[in-house]
């Protein structure tokens, strides 16, 4: 008598869909300056870019729901274009608007979905403790 062997998992199974996420992914969180604390702390974006050549799109940008004004600087600095170069700068600037690397999150079938699941973490996780913005 012989020992069943495990089932293969079906094609539609989350595991069999979960890829892994190409190198040359870069995610990023845009913040700006939250008043009540003082520092750029506060979350208004994501940005996603693919550094392959033939990447489509190259960049994709999601964005914190209800701070449109707030985001100005950001959205100002993204219709410039982006570079890698303007990232590397961005990421090195204090000021008003910083950037910080973040990483892939695991299960993102492509860069949008990425993008979309770290926004996802910072509505659930990051901005629900900030303080008001006006410091109330």
């Amino acid at each position: 008598m012989s020992t069943p062997t495990s089932p293969k998992p079906e094609p539609s199974a989350p595991e069999a869909l979960a890829v892994p996420a190409p190198a040359t992914w870069q995610l990023s969180i845009l913040t700006v300056w939250h008043p009540a604390l003082g520092m750029a702390v506060d979350p208004v974006a994501v940005l996603a870019l693919d550094a392959a050549p033939d990447a489509d799109p190259a960049q994709h940008v999601v964005w914190v729901p209800l701070v449109y004004d707030d985001a100005n600087p950001w959205r100002e600095r993204l219709a410039e274009g982006v570079t890698p170069e303007k990232v590397d700068r961005w990421q090195e600037e204090n000021g008003v608007c910083q950037l910080s690397l973040t990483d892939v999150p695991p299960g993102a079938a492509d860069l949008r979905h990425a993008a979309e699941l770290v926004l996802d973490q910072l509505l659930a996780e990051v901005i629900p403790v900030l303080p008001p913005r006006d410091g109330a």
